[in-house]
């Protein structure tokens, strides 16, 4: 806002100066352009500046020269003039002292610097003042005309921080206070303690009751995992602290606390579940639960049983993977690849499938020579033994054998090893009038039906168990028993959620 003297003498200048307004600008500093020919019109107009009433100064003359006298005399500082007097703001300031008192404004721009100099006896002068503490700190930069934080960088300086500490006056502490320090020192441990037990006692509880790992962090929890976790500690701890450490509202907790006292409607099917996982050599997956459940008159979506199993920490074990290798000679010449890949069969005793696998254990070596039935996966005869020689393979052979009745030639299809090119694997072959096939050197693929069957044997009862006190007979028994429960029981979905032996007795064929 501009005073009515202020645009009269705009005016007068404008007329002056051969109504030019950029000459009046300049010199006055105000206004703009547009201001200025809005004025000239209302002076035309009515001989006079009417329109917008003028507004009248708030601060006497009186006040405005006290305002420039303290701003000269207490060190030249805005700030502290108008937190002194309690007004005017810092621009109508400057305009009062460029009014009163031209040029006695300090400006500092970035081009030209007009800080004042201090001799280095004025400097340590200042500084002994202010370690002695005679008078405040803010008087004697009031006296230098700079502010305190400038005093205290001088005493940086000179003494540092360490000397200035030594300097000051230190009180000696009574034993009343020392030992009331102590007690303070003693009830924070306490307290410390405390708090370290209740976040110990939290991770057990949500590795005994969520399945957690101990080293989880609880914030990552759902509110529904700490909700169970508060509930178990509730008796022992106080459950504003407990809500506190495992940072879950309080509204929070009592609603999920209400949901967990309902009943859960899939209490029985956890429990049918976790029965029918861990008596299947717990190597069943959602599917294969959802079809027996399916085979007792329980229906259930999948999803479901999916997500009960994560609850329940129903997990099949997975096994490492080991890189391939294999001997690439040649003992002698080997028969074609008759099934080139195709495992699937439409009748029994058609194509048979044999390998020989190995079961590393503490005690010893174990091994297995399975003779598989394509058309439904069913092991028609195995044989199991310490050493993978002759005798473990024709033996199995044997058995198979002895399971053909009437014009069965099933093809015996095998990798090239040394077992089956050895004369009394081809004497049995040749006197039952089987046809041999062999995979291609070095391509276990060839093979693939009967690797799939070890891997799966491997990770249903081998895998992820401990068999460190294991003898090698025990051992066998269980591989046994295993291939028993695989023909007769384990369901497979590819033959409608059967067994092979179901299966086959579903079809009437005889086993």
């Amino acid at each position: 806002m501009y005073s009515f003297e202020e645009r009269i003498r705009a005016v007068e200048l404008y007329v002056k100066y051969g109504r030019k307004a950029s000459p009046v600008v300049r010199e006055l500093g105000y206004p703009s352009r547009k201001n200025l020919i809005r004025w000239v019109r209302a002076w035309e107009a009515s001989g006079e500046l009417t329109g917008k009433k003028w507004r009248v100064s708030r601060y006497t003359p009186e006040q405005k020269q006290a305002a420039v006298e303290h701003y000269l005399t207490h060190g030249c500082c805005l700030a502290y003039t108008r937190r002194t007097l309690g007004y005017p703001c810092s621009e109508l300031l400057v305009r009062w002292i460029d009014e009163l008192h031209p040029g006695r404004l300090r400006v500092i721009t970035s081009t030209k610097k007009h800080n004042i100099t201090f001799e280095p006896e004025q400097r340590r002068q200042a500084v002994r003042d202010l370690c002695m503490r005679r008078i405040p700190a803010r008087v004697i930069a009031q006296k230098l005309g700079v502010s305190r934080q400038v005093l205290y960088k001088w005493k940086d300086e000179m003494l540092g921080d360490e000397a200035y500490q030594s300097m000051r006056k230190r009180n000696v502490a009574s034993p009343e206070d020392t030992r009331d320090a102590l007690l303070d020192e003693i009830t924070q441990l306490k307290q410390q303690v405390q708090r370290l037990q209740l976040e110990r006692d939290i991770l057990t509880k949500a590795s005994e009751l969520i399945k957690k790992g101990l080293g989880i962090n609880i914030l990552t929890l759902k509110n529904r995992e700490k909700t169970k976790v508060v509930d178990a500690l509730r008796k022992a701890y106080p459950l504003a602290e407990l809500l506190t450490t495992m940072q879950l509202a309080r509204s929070c907790y009592f609603y999920h606390r209400a949901g967990l006292r309902l009943n859960d409607k899939y209490a029985d099917v956890r429990a049918t579940m976790t029965q029918i996982f861990n008596i299947n050599y717990r190597c069943y997956g959602y599917r294969r639960i959802h079809a027996e459940l399916r085979q007792n008159e329980t229906l259930i979506s999948e999803k479901v049983i999916r997500r009960l199993m994560a609850e329940e920490q129903l997990v099949v074990g997975q096994s490492r993977r080991r890189r391939y290798s294999s001997y690439c000679g040649e003992i002698g010449p080997a028969p074609e690849n008759l099934l080139a890949r195709d495992f699937n069969a439409g009748s029994p005793n058609e194509k048979w499938l044999t390998d020989i696998t190995e079961f590393q254990l503490p005690a010893g070596k174990v091994y297995l020579s399975p003779m598989l039935d394509c058309f439904d996966g069913k092991v028609v005869s195995w044989s199991i033994g310490t050493r993978p020689d002759a005798q473990l393979a024709n033996t199995m052979l044997d058995g198979a054998i002895s399971t053909l009745t009437g014009d069965d030639r099933p093809i015996i299809h095998s990798d090239r090893g040394g077992h089956y090119r050895w004369p009394g694997w081809l004497e049995r072959i040749r006197v039952a009038g089987l046809v041999r096939s062999m995979s291609r050197k070095g391509c276990s693929p060839d093979n693939a039906a009967c690797e799939g069957f070890f891997g799966r044997l491997k990770n249903e009862m081998y895998y992820g168990r401990d068999w460190s006190g294991a003898t090698l007979e025990r051992f066998m028994q269980s591989v046994d028993t295993y291939i028993r429960w695989y023909n007769e029981r384990r369901i497979k979905l590819s033959l409608g959620a059967m067994s092979p032996v179901k299966y086959r007795q579903k079809l009437g064929m005889t086993i």
